[in-house]
């Protein structure tokens, strides 16, 4: 069948699997296991050309085939890396290795093919493969913020633009704007994924001519050769033009989406962070956990800290692709092959473990609504003046002359809190005026803060119903699963 998941053709032992150079990146073991670098895969392209060049006209024996085939898992890693020390080529190394335990069919192994056939092709199916495991991740992180959101839709709480008290908003409202950002990353991996095609069966400079030699130059039999191999990986469409290996442009599109979440984690977490120096939210902390080895008291964002360190990590990945895609000289050069051996999965573990975490993070936010009402209570007494002003006019009142007094009341109001460190006294200083009496028995319902979130709530349920519950729809059966971390 189709080679649609590199965990169905592999299984490495420990001591192949990848090890990340960042030693913060704690990602899950699938994630590592797609990125290891064994070579059952390899060993798969170079198998299943045969059968197809079979029934193609080629003259491959079946007990050639089905030498290969019975040896696709008796890989020789030992001997493998010895050739591969001895001919300083990877994939020969492996072919040298794979046609010791293929005597017969030794002749025919690698034939027509090339380096980028094998090396290329079996990285466009890590990449898919590499991709469906982050989706899912994704997907849970934003079930569990709209979770949130939904249960703190009507929580009012203060806004902030330029990080200075601003109009009110609601605690669901804000998480929403998280929601949003990772909504659309996770409509552009999955667009990437999508679009990802097969390098196919194209030849040394992209032209086909050695297969073009092998069918004795049937053009239809190259194209079917081409279409087969590119069904066979599980894929729909392959490049019809490549030189030696696929557009590095993939890449660049690959790890802009990436980087591109990794800028929405950031986001999310620093606005955590702020929110745990206002002692209004608190990512989860456990009974045990220490804040600080010398402050006892300290309750530290590190889970979010982590986020932000390595979504920065991830962030600038992003200047690989772009630099080796410039680079590539006319049909191929070599300097792309080691850059990309670390940025692709470099890319791919930390965002795994930005996911993992974020999920851990937003499965156990902590919020104090006691602060954020009076911080509320601080700030609303100036917001709320122009509503009074509003209700004195139409209680009689002269607009020039309330404006006056409340920019006078307000102003004494502010030294209070800004030279003496007090608490807003506005209001009681407007009840001790006579000037407002009018107004007096209003001033409870001038000052109720839901009643300056405007659309808030009404925006959070349709937000979530219209845009973000479909979205999840596909991954329902995923939803469940609970992010365990050993920081």
């Amino acid at each position: 069948g189709p080679c649609t998941h590199v965990g169905d053709l592999e299984e490495a032992p420990d001591s192949w699997l990848w090890i990340s150079p960042a030693p913060a990146v704690v990602a899950s073991g699938e994630n590592y296991s797609c990125w290891c670098p064994s070579k059952r895969l390899i060993l798969r392209l170079l198998y299943f050309v045969f059968p197809i060049v079979q029934t193609l006209g080629l003259p491959i024996t079946d007990e050639q085939i089905q030498e290969m085939k019975s040896n696709l898992d008796n890989i020789d890693f030992k001997m493998a890396a010895e050739e591969e020390k001895r001919l300083r080529h990877d994939v020969m190394a492996h072919v040298h290795t794979f046609g010791h335990c293929c005597p017969k069919a030794a002749p025919i192994i690698h034939l027509g093919a090339t380096s980028c056939y094998v090396g290329d092709n079996t990285d466009l199916i890590i990449l898919r493969h590499a991709f469906d495991l982050l989706l899912p991740k994704l997907a849970r992180v934003i079930s569990r913020l709209a979770d949130f959101a939904k249960e703190r839709a009507d929580l009012p709480t203060l806004g902030f633009t330029h990080f200075q008290p601003a109009q009110l908003t609601t605690v669901g409202k804000r998480c929403c704007l998280w929601i949003q950002d990772l909504c659309m990353d996770l409509q552009n991996l999955k667009r990437v994924q999508d679009g990802l095609r097969f390098r196919g069966v194209k030849g040394t400079t992209g032209t086909q001519a050695s297969f073009l030699q092998l069918f004795e130059g049937d053009h239809h039999k190259v194209e079917q050769l081409d279409k087969m191999v590119t069904e066979k990986a599980g894929f729909k469409r392959a490049f019809i033009i490549t030189g030696q290996t696929y557009t590095r442009k993939v890449d660049i599109e690959v790890l802009s989406v990436l980087a591109s979440l990794g800028a929405s984690v950031h986001k999310i977490c620093t606005d955590i962070r702020l929110l745990a120096n206002l002692k209004e939210m608190e990512e989860p902390f456990e009974k045990q956990q220490i804040g600080s080895s010398a402050m006892p008291y300290k309750r530290n964002p590190m889970r979010s800290e982590r986020c932000c360190s390595l979504a920065r990590h991830l962030m600038t990945l992003l200047m690989d692709p772009l630099q080796t895609a410039s680079v590539q000289w006319f049909e191929r050069t070599l300097d792309d092959s080691a850059n990309r051996r670390i940025c692709l999965a470099e890319a791919f573990l930390t965002a795994d473990t930005l996911l993992i975490t974020l999920q851990n993070i937003s499965e156990g936010l902590v919020v104090y609504p006691k602060v954020i009402e009076r911080r509320i209570r601080q700030e609303l007494p100036f917001m709320a003046t122009e509503n009074i002003i509003m209700a004195m006019v139409k209680a009689g009142g002269s607009r020039q002359d309330c404006h006056e007094k409340i920019r006078v009341l307000s102003q004494q109001a502010a030294a209070v809190v800004k030279q003496e460190g007090g608490d807003n006294d506005l209001i009681e200083r407007i009840r001790a005026d006579a000037y407002f009496s009018p107004i007096h028995s209003q001033l409870e319902h001038l000052l109720d803060p839901s009643s300056f979130t405007g659309r808030a709530s009404q925006q959070v349920q349709r937000f979530l119903e219209e845009e973000v519950h479909p979205l999840l729809k596909p991954y329902g059966s995923v939803m469940k699963e609970k992010a365990e971390l050993s920081l």
